[in-house]
């Protein structure tokens, strides 16, 4: 599997230290949707360009079949979903690996804000 490089890394680290200050200030227990709008307002805080609830064409064998959303598209290359949920399970993993298919982009953060520390929440993947 190919790393992304390192100006991804860079973004992506500095997506995580946003979310890791909406976890210290709101901490767990609110519904997704107040986690991604405190997201929102750190991304702008920061400086961070992004995009939210992105959406996306899915198509299969080149007939467009419907659409998605992304939770956010961060400088038009890292794939962001967030999640308030008891624990990651491998259907967000799948989730994710099948947004970055559909969309081209190689790096994806899922952020689980309903954990008591936030690193126990976050889950990288890399799309090879």
């Amino acid at each position: 599997m190919e790393e992304p490089g390192d100006s991804l890394d860079r973004l992506a680290r500095e997506v995580i230290a946003a979310a890791i200050e909406v976890h210290r200030e709101l901490g767990p227990g609110f519904l997704e949707s107040v986690y991604g709008q405190a997201l929102a307002v750190e991304l702008k805080l920061r400086g961070i360009p992004f995009e939210e609830q992105k959406p996306f064409s899915l198509t299969y064998k080149d007939h467009k079949i419907g659409e998605g959303r992304l939770d956010f598209l961060v400088d038009g290359r890292l794939v962001v979903e967030q999640k308030a949920v008891e624990a990651l399970a491998p259907i967000h993993e799948a989730q994710m690996i099948s947004y970055l298919k559909a969309t081209g982009h190689r790096l994806g953060l899922l952020i689980n804000f309903n954990v008591s520390v936030l690193k126990s929440g976050l889950q990288r993947i890399v799309l090879s």
